[in-house]
Order: structure tokens, then C-alpha cells, then sequence
């Protein structure tokens, strides 16, 4: 009799432990489907840590790129994604500052959008010329008299920011440098571009002319997103087509990409850039760079040098575009 209460007990216990097992595999089977559905961020809220789908994690781009902003050269800065423009990275971004040749990205997009054809050929007067030299603005190499198309001219605006190129098409669209500018200030203020007022179409100093990095921020983010602009942009390079004073054209370099030696940076690459200087604006950039297959524009001014010195303005844009490559 005892035996067969012993065999009892016996099986009992056998039967508990098998649902013990069940219900341990049981869990371990959900805890891997859970696992398996969601992305693991941990969240500290004291010694707690929470479970986050993959929709709600937002990248953290502050980590190592706001540092960034205290050891930066220009005195005024800011970082965007392009993509939602989120401001990464700021520095004095709402300081007023004088933009120098940072000015022809308006006068580029506004002409633009203002041409109905870029192949035109638009004449350039010795009117268009009064008063560059004197001013030591930076040209293009075009000459009085000479016939140019629409196009190329914006390229002469752009990449080796050729004043006289600024002066041709504003003339041509608005019959004066004057009227072209309450143009620009227009466009300025249709951006919501608050703390800017221009003077002229190429950047040379005048009190009245200045904006805010945050400010040139808004204008590049939306002229980028015209095709013609980005083209000319990105371009590290141009050739005309021959004109009546160039029968062989003439070739433009991106003065951005005539100093950077490498344009390849941790993660991606820099695509396109504005530079500008004058001795009260000091070196500044604007330009768009591809980190990690997202894009990012970078704007800054006040770096102190010239247009000799080491460009503090292309060496701040490499170290802050490289702090995204390396989160």
C-alpha cells in the first residue's frame, strides 16, 4: 500500500514539473516574438527602461555635433538637416552679420525664377561694369560688349561669383541693379527671411546690407529645391559657351572646391558651396553635404582670415559635417 502512494506522489510531481516546463517555454517564446517586433532603446527614467517601436525613435544628433559649435572658427553658425529642417547646431544664428558674396545665392535663385529662357544671350554694356573694379569686387572674366547666354552667367554668379555677372542679370530682368533688389528683398521677405536687407546683388559691404545665418539658412533650404539652382550649386565646375569675346569660352571653378582639396568627409561627401568675404564679413560658407545618405546645409560667417589665409570657413564646414559621420 505504501508503494503505490509513493508511485502516486511520485507521478504528481512529474506532472507539476511538465507544466512548469510548458509554462516556461511559454514565456520564452513570447519574450522572442516580442523581441523580435520591437527595435530595444533603452530610456533612463531613474533605474528604468522602456520598450520603443521603431516609429517613435527619433536619431539623436545632438550628442557629439552641438559640442562642436565652441570650438568653430566663425563667429555665427548653423547646422540643418535638409530634410526636415531640424537645426542641429546653431551659433549666434540670429546675430545680424554682413553675408559678402553669400548675397549671390538670392541674386542667383531670384534671376532664375525670373528668366523664362536660360539660353538667351544677354549683352553686357560698360555700364556693367562701372564701378567693380574700383570696389575690388570679385569678376568672372567677362568683358564690355561681350554676349552671353543666360546660363552661364548664372554660373559666373556663382562659381567664381562674378559681380559683373550679378549687374548683367539684373539689368536684363529688372532694367536696374536698384529694382532688381527690391526684388530680392521681396523674395527675401516672402521667405520669412525677417532680419535681412539687401543693398545690392553682389555682396560688397554696405551697412544697410546684412542678414543672419539662420536667415541665409531659410533661403538656401528653398533654393535648393530648384533644379537649376542645385545644378549650379554642386558644380565644381563650367564652361561657356564661345562668345563673341571668348571664341574658345571660358572655364569657371567653384571657388569652394578650388580650396578643398578633399571634399570626401566621415560618412559622405560635400556636394556644393558658396564662399564669401569681405574684411568686415570675414570668411563665410554656405554649402550642402551628404553624411550617411541624409543631406545637410552649413552656414557660416566671421571666421577670421582672408581670402590668403588658411579658409577657417571650409575647415569649420569639414569638422562639422565630419561630427555627424562619427555618432
Amino acid at each position: 500500500m505504501a508503494r503505490k502512494v509513493k508511485k502516486k506522489k511520485s507521478g504528481i510531481r512529474v506532472f507539476v514539473a511538465f507544466l512548469l516546463m510548458l509554462v516556461i517555454a511559454a514565456f520564452v517564446y513570447k519574450g522572442i516574438i516580442t523581441l523580435g517586433s520591437h527595435h530595444i532603446s533603452k530610456e533612463e527614467y531613474g533605474d528604468r527602461t522602456t520598450t520603443v517601436p521603431p516609429s517613435e525613435i527619433e536619431p539623436d544628433h545632438s550628442v557629439s555635433i552641438s559640442s562642436s559649435s565652441d570650438k568653430l572658427n566663425s563667429t555665427n553658425a548653423i547646422l540643418i538637416c535638409l530634410k526636415d529642417q531640424t537645426t542641429l547646431m546653431q551659433k549666434n544664428s540670429e546675430e545680424k552679420i554682413y553675408p559678402a558674396s553669400l548675397t549671390k545665392m538670392m541674386t542667383a535663385i531670384v534671376a532664375i525664377e525670373n528668366l523664362t529662357n536660360l539660353q538667351k544671350e544677354i549683352q553686357l554694356t560698360h555700364y556693367t561694369f562701372n564701378g567693380l573694379y574700383s570696389a575690388n569686387a570679385s569678376m568672372a572674366g567677362f568683358q564690355p560688349g561681350e554676349k552671353v547666354r543666360a546660363i552661364d552667367l548664372l554660373y559666373g554668379v556663382m562659381l567664381p561669383s562674378g559681380a559683373e555677372a550679378c549687374i548683367g542679370l539684373a539689368d536684363e530682368i529688372a532694367g536696374s541693379e536698384k529694382d532688381f533688389v527690391k526684388m530680392m528683398n521681396q523674395k527675401a521677405a516672402d521667405l520669412g527671411m525677417g532680419n535681412t536687407h539687401f543693398e545690392n546683388t553682389t555682396g560688397l559691404h554696405d551697412e544697410n546690407h546684412y542678414t543672419t545665418v539662420k536667415d541665409l539658412s531659410i533661403l538656401l533650404s528653398y533654393a535648393l529645391q530648384n533644379d537649376t539652382f542645385r545644378e549650379v550649386f554642386t558644380s565644381s565646375r563650367h564652361s561657356t559657351q564661345p562668345t563673341n569675346k571668348h571664341p574658345g569660352g571660358i572655364t569657371f571653378y567653384n571657388t569652394m572646391f578650388e580650396k578643398l582639396t578633399n571634399k570626401n568627409i566621415i560618412g559622405g561627401e560635400i556636394l556644393g558651396g558658396k564662399t564669401g568675404y569681405t574684411d568686415e564679413a570675414g570668411l563665410c560658407l554656405a554649402s550642402l553635404a551628404s553624411v550617411d545618405n541624409q543631406e545637410y546645409i552649413f552656414i557660416s560667417a566671421g571666421a577670421k582670415g582672408s581670402l590668403y589665409s588658411e579658409q577657417f570657413n571650409i575647415t569649420d564646414a569639414i569638422a562639422v559635417y565630419s561630427s555627424i559621420g562619427k555618432k
